[in-house]
This record gives structure tokens, sequence and C-alpha cells, in this order.
């Protein structure tokens, strides 16, 4: 499909593109309509020919079974028909296009409130977290479209990572490329989507405009960092990660080129980018599902000392309510190191004794117990009376209650169903637990005062669940366990390959089973955001029963 609008636009010698690097909510196709009218009308005032919006932008990403919704085709061409007021600017918008052909992921092209062309996603992933061949239809044809003398094709994310797209593109005569994407946050993804871009453009000799989404969407964070890659695969302008942005572009007719960008955005680490994802992720799920603060069951300990920061950061103090609840064997420097954190961040703090209830238990377990040794049973008890009394409060006064097991934790079932597993979002689902160490020291280098105590840090870790427990009574030293979990569940590597790197069978052995006889517990668990290639949730989907053989 082409379209040729050059007749009726006054040829210049530059073309400015406008990159709404935005949130658009899942489903709320009305305010994202309003949103994407308030922003067209921003850039044109701001002398932009052209303004792109992301994948899906209309309806949100990953819409998800929305998709089924009957209503969808007329909610979407009423949402575009009411974009006729806007004039003088090209918008590229994402939307999901239903005719009769079937349900396509598409790009529209509107110009002066009439709609003057469309494409339709050829690459479907099915993938990782992406489900697209669920419900939507190939697209088969390439898009250009020609304005003021710059000749563009229309690409959609996936069809980028191919490498034919781009090349059909080229050689049917595009001068420049715009992909709209929803690219969720991986750690170092920013990285690989540079290289790719680098390559497309290069091999191609053609200019591209990137645009991704940014903010939460259930357990995905989109992180933004959209682009205007010039043909020579060099980064002429590059947008700030995780925060809504509008990035101008000015290409140059003649020459081809994008003008340079005064000022890079600021470059992040391996940890500020994983921490921004944490908060990103976090402050969109409870902002959008209408709570109105978070619970905290604060430990004394460092998992649940990073949430709260976490927490802090992504809400504000004034949202979040830390709650101790100490038995007979939480210690005193557990205590008061909760009690300084919580100080130290300036949140609501109650101290929450579970003796009575505890107690009150056993007590009435004692006739079904009394010929039963004692075992991690009566320990499980204790993680249940907190978990109840946090969900209480949470019932009373319509806080969420974040949960604070980390990802070795989950991956090996060291937690308690509806105990410290109660509570709707884990912020720490996806982070191994020596990543959490490494994000509590960065948390603390961002200020002249350390956030989390230090001997929160360096103390061994500990449940607190009988006497002079530590984790490692029951479980490898974390800088071993966490490098066998990362090979099993990351790299999706079987007994043979992990033993094969010089790890003890034995050891191997214990950690896969104690990983695959958990997976019901995961199943149970509270959705949390994704920050690695492969995290607990919708990437990775094992059968709870299967007669699978660890060394087969």
């Amino acid at each position: 499909m082409s379209n040729d609008n050059s007749s009726t636009a006054a040829k210049g010698s530059s073309l400015k593109f406008a990159m709404a690097q935005s949130h658009f909510m899942v489903g709320d196709i009305q305010t994202n309509i309003d949103k994407m009218r308030s922003l067209a009308i921003e850039a044109r005032d701001n002398g932009a020919d052209v303004i792109v919006f992301p994948e899906l932008a209309l309806l949100g990403y990953p819409p998800e079974d929305l998709l089924l919704r009957p209503s969808l085709s007329d909610r979407v061409k009423a949402a575009l028909s009411s974009l006729s007021d806007i004039n003088d600017i090209v918008m590229i918008i994402g939307y999901p296009h239903v005719d009769y052909h079937g349900t396509f992921n598409s790009a529209a092209i509107i110009q002066n409130g009439q709609q003057k062309g469309f494409y339709h996603k050829q690459y479907l992933p099915n993938y990782g977290v992406f489900d697209e061949r669920r419900y939507f239809d190939k697209g088969r044809n390439q898009v250009l479209f020609d304005y003021q003398g710059v000749t563009i094709g229309l690409l959609i994310c996936e069809d980028l990572w191919q490498e034919e797209p781009i090349k059909a593109l080229k050689d049917q005569g595009a001068d420049l490329v715009v992909t709209i994407n929803a690219s969720p946050f991986e750690a170092g993804k920013q990285h690989t989507r540079q290289a790719l871009l680098n390559k497309r453009a290069t091999d191609n000799q053609l200019p591209i405009i990137y645009v991704n989404a940014v903010g939460g969407q259930d357990d995905l964070v989109f992180d933004g960092g959209s682009m205007a890659i010039q043909a020579n695969g060099g980064v002429a302008h590059e947008a700030p990660r995780f925060l809504e942005h509008m990035l101008y572009a000015t290409y140059d007719i003649k020459n081809h080129t994008f003008d340079s960008q005064a000022k890079a955005p600021l470059q992040l680490s391996s940890e500020s980018e994983t921490y921004q994802a944490l908060v990103v992720g976090l402050r969109d799920y409870v902002n959008h599902s209408g709570f109105e603060g978070v619970i905290v069951g604060l430990s004394g300990g460092i998992d649940s000392a990073l949430t709260l920061c976490v927490a802090v950061d992504a809400l504000g103090s004034d949202k979040v309510y830390a709650v101790m609840m100490p038995y007979e064997y939480t210690s005193q420097i557990s205590l008061e190191d909760a009690q300084a954190q919580a100080r130290r961040l300036n949140v609501s703090y109650t101290v929450c004794p579970i003796h009575d209830a505890v107690d009150g238990m056993r007590h009435t377990l004692a006739p079904l117990f009394s010929k039963a040794k004692a075992d991690t049973t009566e320990e499980n008890i204790q993680a249940r009376a907190r978990g109840m009394v946090l969900m209480a409060l949470s019932n009373k006064f319509g806080h969420l209650v974040i949960t604070t097991g980390n990802k070795s934790e989950m991956a090996v079932g060291y937690a308690t169903l509806y105990g410290d597993m109660a509570g709707g979002f884990d912020v720490l689902k996806d982070v191994y637990k020596t990543q959490v160490y490494a994000l509590a020291n960065y948390r603390n280098r961002l200020e002249d005062t350390n956030v989390i105590p230090e001997r929160v840090i360096t103390r061994p870790p500990s449940a607190e669940l009988r006497p002079d427990q530590v984790d490692q009574d029951s479980l490898p030293d974390y800088d071993l366990l966490d490098a066998i979990l990362k090979d099993y569940i990351d790299n999706d590597l079987g007994f043979n390959e992990i033993t094969a790197k010089g790890f003890d069978p034995e050891v191997v052995r214990h950690v896969i089973k104690l990983v695959d006889r958990s997976e019901y517990k995961r199943r149970q668990a509270a959705i949390g955001t994704k920050i690695s290639h492969k995290a607990f949730g919708r990437e990775r989907r094992y059968p709870l029963v299967n007669g699978w053989s660890i060394e087969g």
C-alpha cells in the first residue's frame, strides 16, 4: 500500500519528527485518544510535521483478551474518527485493526483528520512474554507513504528484528523507516536495541525513527529509550529511559541525515536501570489499580529493607506503611534495624507482636498434633500469622500488601504459602538474592546517609523462625545457588550441562529438585516486575504434575 501526500503538502528542506514516548493505559481507549490529541497539538505547536506513537498505543500493550471483546472494532473506529479536527500534523498511531480479513496489530497514518493508510505487522512474536499469534493475523504487505518529498516506510516492533521487512522497504524506495514498538524492559536490553538498530540502518543505509512505549503494565515495564538513528548507524537522538518524553528529531531531506542531539540522556548502570524498573513497575501497578498505598512486613532483613526503599521511591513515604511483627525468635538487632530504616525513610511504622496469634493457633492444633514431632509446620504458623495480620490491615484500610520474596527463594520454594507469600505484588520476584545485595548497596550510595542499615546487608540472612537459624542451614551459599539457578532457569541448561561446568552433582541435583517441586507455589505467588530474560510467570510455564527426569 502506498499513499502519496506530497501534492497536498508544501515541500521543505527538512521534516521534523516528534517521538511520543508515553504511557498508554491498557483498555482505556478514551483517555489514550485524549492523550494523543494533546500530544499532537503540543508537537504541532513545536513545529513538528509528524508525530509517532508507540505500538498499540490506542488500546495499550499488552491488551491480551481485551482484543477478543466484540465491541473492540466499533470503539477503535470511533476513537480514530474523533481525531478529525487535528490538522497540520501527520499522526502515526499504533492500534488494533479489525475487518473481515481478521484482527491485525497495525499502524494508522492520519492526516488532517483522515486515515490515509495503514500497515499491518508482519512478524508476530510468540515467545517469552509475547503471545501475539493468539490474537492477531499476519500482515502481508510493505507500506510506504510520501510526505513532503520523503518516502517513509513503516514497521512494527518484531518486524525490525527480522532482516527482510526493512530490506523490502529499501528495495521499494524508502528514504527513512519509522518503527513503533512496545518493547519490555530486560537488563541490558537498550544496548541490544542499539546494536540491532545500528545493524539494520547500516545494512540498508536507511535512517530509522524508533519509538518505544514507557511505563508499567502488570508484571511488565516498558523503559522507553526511543531513538533516531542515522543511516550510518549512529544515534542522533535518544530519549531518557523510564520517563515520558517528547523527543524531536529533524530530518534533512537533501542530505538524508538527522540533526544531532544537544545533550544525550544519562546512561544508566546495570543496577540503576534495574532499580528504576522496579520503581516504575510498583508505582504504575499500585496507582493504576486504585490502591491508596502499600503495606510492607518489615522484618529487619535485607529483602524487606530493599522492598521498602523501592516502595518509598515509587509512591512517596506518605503512602507506605511498615509493620514489624516480632515473635520470640526475632532478634533485637532485627527490631532495631527495622525501626531505624522506617524512621530514616519517614514511613508509618507499627510493631505488632504475633505471640498471641501463634500461641492461639498452636493451642487449636494441639489435640491434632499431640503425637507428631515439631517440624517446619510450627515455623510456617509464624509466617502465616504474619500474613494474616498484613491481609487484615489491607482489608481494613485498603492498602496493597507487597510481598518481599526474591527470585532465589521463589525458585527453590523457600517461602510459605499463605504466609510471607500473602499479598498482591512481589517487588523482588525476578531479583536473585545476590542482586538484592547489589541493589541494596546501590540504593545506599545514592545518599550521604545509608537508607538501609549496614548490618542488614552484612549479617547472615535468616528467616528467624527458630533459634540461631540462617538461610544456609537448608540452602547452598547464595553465590553458588544463584549461579546454578541462572543456568537452570534463565539459560535452560540441564543437569549434565550444569555439572559439566564443575558444580557438585549432588548440589545441582538438590537445587533442581527444589525448583521443580516448587512450581505449585509459584503458580500461587503474587506477580512481580520482570527484569530478566526469563521471569517466573508468562515466560516460564511448566506443568505442575509431570514425570520429567532431572538427568534424562
